[in-house]
């Protein structure tokens, strides 16, 4: 017989009975936050099932935590928070004190040549922008022989065209047309921005009128609200080439 045979294997003892597993059972305990050790209750037997849950049914419901009180609203001049200006214009009309030497020009043809540059980009709206501007222009008695349009294909091209009519002395002012709208990159700024000084640099440098009609919006639903600015610019540039020519005429009857 082999060696060892004769043990009893591993495994194989009887399990002993519940009573027995009870009795061999340690207490469970549970470190108290304060130090001490707390013994937990015995556990509950079948038969006093009842007992315990009665009791614990028995137990007062523990009361809901308060609601976080609501902060209070504080006047402007208390909130913290940085307020954005929320007018833009001013309304009202310029008044001039009595007594004063004013020359003010009027938006009328008057045998003006006008020139009109308008950015083919966005043609729908520039389209628009023309139909106004030219309207505009003949309801100010400035006949259709009189007018010159180039168009360029976009915004940032009309400072050069506005530069080349004025330099040729033919036209009394310049009316400039164009529509940039903003989208996801920051060439918005850089276009909408050159073609503004540009334009007035051109107006600088010749010494003609040139009326920034170039819409700058954040989206084609506030362009399509502005096109009444073709118009607008129109009356722009007609009204300072009347003060430009007031003021030749003044300078020419002023005594040397």
């Amino acid at each position: 017989m082999s060696e060892g045979l004769d043990q009893p294997r591993l495994g194989l003892t009887p399990e002993p009975d519940e009573e027995r597993r009870e009795d061999v059972l340690p207490e469970r305990v549970e470190l108290h936050p304060e130090g001490r050790e707390d013994v937990l209750p015995e556990r509950v037997e079948l038969d006093d099932w009842p007992e315990a849950e009665a009791e614990a049914e028995a137990q007062p419901e523990p009361e809901p935590a308060p609601a976080p009180e609501e902060e209070e609203d504080h006047p402007a001049e208390e909130d913290e928070l940085p307020r954005s200006a929320v007018a833009q214009h001013a309304a009202g009309q310029l008044r001039i004190p009595d007594g004063y030497g004013v020359i003010e020009g009027q938006p009328t043809g008057n045998r003006r040549a006008v020139g009109v540059v308008v950015a083919r980009f966005n043609g729908e709206l520039t389209s628009e922008l023309l139909t106004r501007a030219l309207d505009e222009l003949e309801r100010a008695g400035v006949g259709r022989e009189a007018v010159t349009v180039i168009p360029v294909p976009g915004a940032f091209e009309l400072p050069l065209a506005a530069m080349a009519l004025a330099k040729t002395r033919r036209y009394s002012c310049i009316v400039a047309l164009g529509a940039v709208i903003r989208g996801e990159t920051p060439h918005f700024e850089y276009v909408a921005s050159e073609a503004a000084s540009g334009l007035q640099l051109a107006g600088l440098e010749t010494g003609v009128p040139v009326a920034f009609g170039v819409l700058t919006t954040d989206s084609e639903d506030q362009a399509r609200a502005r096109l009444d600015k073709g118009a607008e610019a129109v009356r722009t540039a007609l009204e300072m080439a009347d003060v430009f020519s007031q003021l030749r005429a003044a300078a020419g009857a002023a005594p040397a």
